[in-house]
């Protein structure tokens, strides 16, 4: 097989802004946001034996 020799055309990618970087990193902060709260509310309801808050019993 004959293949085309590289002649350097090399596309180098820009750097990426930090509003960029962040874009790509916001689902998984909202999917560890939703498992933090999840995990605390199950902790107060294990610890107080029901899901209402203290001001509301």
């Amino acid at each position: 097989m004959h293949t085309e020799p590289h002649t350097g055309d090399v596309k180098h990618h820009k750097p990426k802004h930090l509003a960029e970087k962040f874009e790509g990193m916001v689902g998984v902060i909202m999917v560890a946001a939703i498992v933090l709260l999840a995990v605390g509310f199950i902790y107060g309801i294990v610890t107080t034996g029901s899901a209402d808050p203290k001001w509301m019993q």
